[in-house]
């Protein structure tokens, strides 16, 4: 077996561990909150008229489990229903299933999310790189006083600056939602531009939180990879300056590959300030939604898909740096 092949496996076996986890401890806190709110439901549902076995059957569906028997039947009821994707129905969404509105919100949350991320990323690379040969002058100052402000302002800070700028201020955007309710949902120039011009702003915000991070790293990167031996041989030979760059770019940038894999996955955590802030209807509003109306299967569902998320994130960093790195795929590297 191939060292990546080997990796792989390996990954795949802790990070389904890890969701098991996370669903467990899920289950628990549902189990566990006070005033039992699957007890309640029952009995809210057979004062409404039902008889106890279907408000039992109904409240097994919302939940995922059976609301009685012992704690090991309620749970292998619960990871059935996992196995076969069912997360139960929500309680604030009354019919909906958890899978479904958890698709329709992770639909909203992954486009802003991913090119925020990937527009900070290359910004604050190609600006890192200049802010760390320039470091003498006042490009290089600029550079660095402006990732370190960036870098130290929370997301939802930025994101109500933003939204004080441009939608009061200036009314160049608007203050929330994902489209123009007055025109036709389609592929049509209208509608398309108007999920734009509604995403903007969230988007920025993801930019603007990031960059910061990414311009501080990839300058501390490049002083690093500056002093290396090879840089100073290259040098000595009479190598083009050119040439020199791209062989420092290229090794200052490995480690900076897996923090981007990691920082998608922690993101979807991370947008319930920005989603909240600008009404974005992505998973966290969502979550946030949950919690403020005690669904708790909804509550359980956005946890574990933001787990999912962050173990998927987690292989794909590591995968990458895998493939990226000749010394680790000839298994010199870190195992």
């Amino acid at each position: 077996m191939t060292v990546i092949a080997r990796r792989l496996a390996g990954h795949l076996v802790r990070g389904l561990a890890m969701i098991l986890v996370v669903a467990t401890i899920s289950f628990v806190i549902i189990r566990s909150i006070p005033g039992d709110p699957m007890r309640a439901r029952y009995e809210k549902l057979v004062e409404q008229g039902m008889s106890p076995e279907q408000a039992e059957r109904a409240t097994a569906v919302m939940y995922g489990f059976m609301p009685r028997g012992t704690m090991w039947e309620q749970y292998t009821d619960y990871m059935r229903g996992l196995l076969h994707l069912d997360l139960g129905r929500s309680l604030s969404v009354p019919g909906a299933e958890v899978t479904t509105l958890l698709a329709s919100a992770a639909a909203w949350t992954i486009l802003p999310v991913l090119v925020g991320t990937l527009l900070s990323f290359t910004v604050g690379i190609i600006l890192g790189v200049y802010a760390a040969i320039k470091r003498s002058s006042r490009l290089g100052d600029a550079l660095a006083v402006s990732g370190s402000l960036l870098h130290g302002l929370p997301q939802y800070v930025l994101a109500l600056l933003l939204s004080a700028a441009f939608t009061t201020l200036l009314p160049i955007f608007p203050a929330s939602g994902t489209a123009d309710v007055t025109l036709e949902p389609g592929l049509n120039a209208a509608y398309v531009g108007s999920l734009i011009q509604y995403a903007t702003l969230p988007v920025l915000t993801y930019a603007l939180a990031g960059y910061g991070g990414w311009i501080l790293a990839m300058k501390s990167s490049v002083v690093t990879v500056l002093g290396d031996d090879f840089i100073l041989a290259a040098e000595l030979r009479g190598m083009r300056r050119g040439v020199i760059f791209r062989y420092v770019a290229r090794n200052a940038i490995l480690p900076l590959f897996t923090i981007l894999a990691l920082s998608l996955g922690l993101l979807f955590g991370g947008a319930i300030f920005i989603e909240r802030i600008f009404t974005y209807p992505g998973l966290g509003l969502l979550l946030l939604n949950s919690v403020t109306d005690r669904d708790y299967a909804l509550m359980g569902g956005a946890f574990l898909l933001i787990t999912v998320a962050i173990v998927i994130a987690n292989i794909v960093a590591d995968m990458l740096y895998t493939a990226i790195d000749p010394r680790v795929r000839s298994g010199q590297g870190a195992s």
